[in-house]
């Protein structure tokens, strides 16, 4: 799991349910947190496993998720994110939203949080 960025949690329990803060494409490094090399693709796809590593550590998974909220730096790669999207969660199909904003943490050019039914 990655480290947060800032004075946050990754995750809470609220009754039946797991809320994540947003997750970026961030992998530890030796000098703290890095977004991970390769562009939107490799940032997407870590996004994507830092979140599952947060569902797993609580002994959840995309099965258990039931709304998904992506920002994008770049409207642009929509079709990228939906194809990465669904290699990452395979048949699980939550509600989901896409946003688009100015900047994310980092310079990070996707952010991805979720809500998961944990009951």
């Amino acid at each position: 799991m990655s480290t947060p960025v800032g004075p946050y949690s990754p995750a809470m329990r609220a009754g039946p349910w797991l809320v994540t803060s947003g997750q970026i494409g961030v992998r530890p490094g030796p000098d703290g947190p890095a977004l991970a090399d390769g562009g939107f693709a490799a940032q997407a796809r870590q996004a994507l496993k830092n979140v599952a590593d947060i569902l797993a550590g609580r002994g959840l998974a995309w099965a258990n998720v039931v709304k998904v909220t992506v920002y994008l730096a770049d409207m642009g790669d929509y079709a990228a994110l939906n194809e990465i999207y669904l290699s990452q969660i395979g048949d699980d199909r939550p509600a989901r939203s896409v946003v688009g904003v100015d900047a994310l943490p980092l310079g990070a050019l996707v952010e991805v949080e979720v809500w998961a039914y944990a009951g």
